[in-house]
C-alpha cells in the first residue's frame, strides 16, 4: 500500500502539478495539505477524474487538508482535533482506507517565536498527541501523516546556523515531536534515512532549491503494526523542481499489506 503527503502549496495553483503527480506515481492514498481554497471551491471534479475519492477540510486562501484514495472514497473519521472549540483552523482529517487509519497533519508554524503562535503551536502538538494516543488505543494499523513544521534533528536540515532561531527547530517544537516518537510511533523516512541529509521542503527565495538548501519537516509517523510492514520510505525529490512547483516534495511510505 503506497500512502504519501503533499504539501500542495494552493490546491488550485498546483492542480496541474497534482495531477500529473498522481498519474505518474499512483498513490494508493494521497494525503494533502495547504490547499488553500473554501470546501466549495475545492476542485473535486478535477480529482475524481484523476481516479481518486476524496474528502476535504477547506479554509479559504489558508490551511486546509484532504485525503485521496485511488478508486475510492475514504472512510471519514474525525475533522478537526478536540481542547480548543475556539480553533477554526482546517489542519486536521482523518479517515479510514482499506483498513489503514491514515491522517492528513497540517501543524501550525509558529512563527514568530516566542509569542502567541509558537504558543498556539506547542498546544496543537499536545492535542495532536492526545488524539494519537486514542488511535493507538484501537491497535489499528495507522499513519499519521503531514506537514509537522518540525526539523527533528541537525541532521534534518542543511544549515543549523540559518535555522537556530526558526519556530521549526526550537527545543519545545523538537520535544514534542520526540514525545509522539517515545509513545512508540515510527518515523518511517527516519527509519530508512538515519544519516539524515533529505529534505522534504526548499524555499522559493534565497535560490533554495538550486543549492539543495532544504529540510525535513515532513513525515509519516506509523503505528507499531504499520511499522512492522513497512517496506520502503522515500521523497518524490524532483517535482519540486517541476514549474510552478510547490515548495515541498511529496513523501511516500509503502505498507506489506
Amino acid at each position: 500500500m503506497h500512502i504519501a503527503t503533499f504539501n500542495i502549496n494552493g490546491i488550485k495553483a498546483r492542480l496541474p502539478r497534482l495531477l500529473e503527480w498522481l498519474d505518474e506515481t499512483q498513490p494508493d492514498v494521497a494525503c494533502l495539505q495547504e490547499i488553500k481554497t473554501s470546501d466549495d471551491t475545492f476542485p473535486v471534479k478535477d480529482i475524481e477524474a484523476a481516479g481518486y475519492g476524496v474528502i476535504w477540510h477547506g479554509q479559504k486562501g489558508f490551511n486546509g487538508v484532504a485525503i485521496l484514495a485511488r478508486g475510492q472514497t475514504p472512510v471519514e473519521v474525525r475533522r478537526g482535533l478536540e481542547g480548543e472549540v475556539e480553533d477554526e483552523h482546517s489542519r486536521y482529517l482523518e479517515a479510514d482506507v482499506n483498513g489503514v487509519r491514515i491522517a492528513s497533519i497540517y501543524l501550525p508554524n509558529g512563527n514568530p517565536q516566542p509569542g502567541p503562535k509558537f504558543d498556539y503551536k506547542l498546544r496543537w502538538m499536545k492535542r495532536l498527541r492526545d488524539r494519537a494516543a486514542e488511535i493507538w488505543a484501537e491497535e489499528v494499523p495507522a499513519v499519521l501523516a503531514g506537514d509537522y513544521n518540525v526539523i527533528p534533528r541537525d541532521v534534518d536540515t542543511y544549515s543549523v546556523k540559518a535555522m537556530a532561531d526558526d519556530a521549526l527547530m526550537q527545543p519545545e517544537s523538537r520535544a514534542a515531536y520526540r514525545r509522539l516518537l517515545n509513545d512508540g510511533w515510527t518515523d518511517a523516512l527516519l527509519t530508512r534515512h538515519p544519516a539524515g541529509g533529505v529534505w522534504t521542503f526548499w524555499d522559493y527565495q534565497m535560490n533554495a532549491w538550486p543549492r539543495d538548501a532544504g529540510f525535513r519537516i515532513d513525515h509519516l509517523l506509523l503505528s507499531p503494526s504499520a511499522a512492522d510492514r513497512l517496506a520502503d520510505a522515500q521523497v518524490d525529490r524532483d517535482f519540486r523542481g517541476r514549474e510552478k512547483a510547490s515548495d515541498h516534495a511529496p513523501v511516500w511510505v509503502k505498507l506489506k499489506m
